[in-house]
């Protein structure tokens, strides 16, 4: 099979039929090609949530914080952040961070089959600053506390049992958190400007609450083979986690991370990069770098958490930019899918699809206040490539 080389925006190569059609699969896969208009067409006029959408997508605001949730008592929490989905019978639950310190924790949002909002409700309090997180197979929450030695909680979507602490996931600056089960394995990303990129092996796949946490070894260019070793000391102390082990590669400044069929998707804000780990070859490379698409004007800047379709689309928001989500698709384009308007002092968080794969959900973190009272959800649907 050859493999493709992107020149980090200019297609040299073969086509993405060549590896099956979908870039979720796990195939060698380098940046994406040139900027286009993206599977969705062109986006249309702002609507009146302030949202650039393509042709047949609608908006709608379902939560903001200091206020409480329609149709519910609750009151949403400032600053939104990393969120997740979780199918609840024929309904299903957003999940949402709080980047606050102190306080922080997630709050919950759970809408029927309709799409209707028939409850909301904390699931995590007496943290700090929850930025990202991630989901595990077995239906809980990873809520990742980005402070200096911050743990990971495991929270419940449901509300019904308490959360809890989960220290031997390593104590650092934590962001992101993607849940591997072929390997059993859960990766994580560090915000730090020298931050490293770990992976956590539960002793019992389902129990976080003993393992060993690893730390990836490679060399200091943008692709090439690495290998896992383990950290000594994962709480932290007195030797942070990332200078524990010789040689582990540095990250300038990780943030989301996605998993999908043998290959995990992370991004840096720092350089404004998206990498792939190869989870098969044990290779890693570039999937994105703005810098160096061909041409300039490259249509994703200030990435941030990412998420993927089912169809093999990956969506990463942006912490800034020109506040977009963009998508990278299978056949190596990289568009603008949506646009917030009047909201430049914000940044978009949480983006995460319904089980059915028809509603994307997320946050302008700040709003229009640019303050983190003033954080807005968002629900959009429409027909999503599935």
């Amino acid at each position: 099979m050859e493999r493709r080389t992107f020149l980090r925006g200019a297609v040299v190569g073969t086509s993405a039929a060549a590896f099956g059609g979908t870039l979720m699969r796990g195939a060698a896969y380098a940046a994406p090609a040139q900027p286009g208009a993206g599977p969705y067409g062109a986006l249309g006029a702002a609507d009146a949530n302030g949202i650039m959408l393509p042709a047949g997508f609608t908006s709608r605001v379902i939560a903001r914080s200091g206020q409480t949730v329609p149709g519910t008592s609750y009151t949403w929490h400032n600053a939104p952040d990393g969120g997740a989905c979780y199918a609840d019978g024929t309904g299903w639950i957003y999940v949402s961070n709080s980047e606050i310190n102190p306080s922080g924790g997630a709050g919950a949002v759970r809408f029927d089959s309709s799409g209707t909002i028939t409850s909301a409700y904390r699931i995590l309090s007496g943290t700090r600053q929850n930025c990202a997180g991630g989901k595990t197979p077995w239906n809980t929450w990873l809520s990742c506390e980005e402070v200096s030695l911050g743990y990971v909680y495991e929270a419940d979507p449901w509300g019904l049992n308490a959360a809890v602490q989960r220290p031997a996931m390593g104590r650092f600056k934590h962001e992101a958190a993607a849940a591997d089960p072929v390997r059993q394995a859960v990766y994580l990303t560090e915000d730090e400007s020298d931050g490293c990129f770990y992976r956590f092996l539960p002793t019992t796949w389902g129990n976080l609450s003993s393992g060993t946490l690893q730390v990836l070894k490679a060399g200091s260019g943008t692709s090439g083979s690495f290998t896992w070793q383990n950290v000594p000391d994962p709480d932290g102390s007195p030797t942070a986690t990332r200078n524990q082990v010789s040689g582990a590669k540095r990250f300038n400044g990780g943030e989301g991370c996605h998993y999908a069929n043998n290959t995990v998707w992370f991004t840096t804000k720092g350089d404004n990069r998206v990498w792939q780990l190869n989870l098969s070859t044990n290779t890693y490379e570039l999937a994105y770098d703005d810098s160096l698409v061909a041409g300039g004007g490259a249509p994703l800047t200030g990435v941030d958490n990412v998420t993927g379709s089912s169809f093999g689309d990956l969506y990463v928001a942006e912490d800034g930019g020109t506040m977009e989500i963009c998508v990278i698709t299978p056949d190596d384009v990289v568009a603008p899918f949506l646009r917030i308007t009047g909201q430049s002092a914000s940044e978009i968080c949480g983006p995460a699809f319904s089980p059915a794969g028809d509603r994307l959900y997320f946050s302008s973190q700040r709003g229009t206040t640019g303050s983190s009272s003033g954080g807005i959800t968002y629900e959009v649907t429409g027909p999503f490539r599935t």
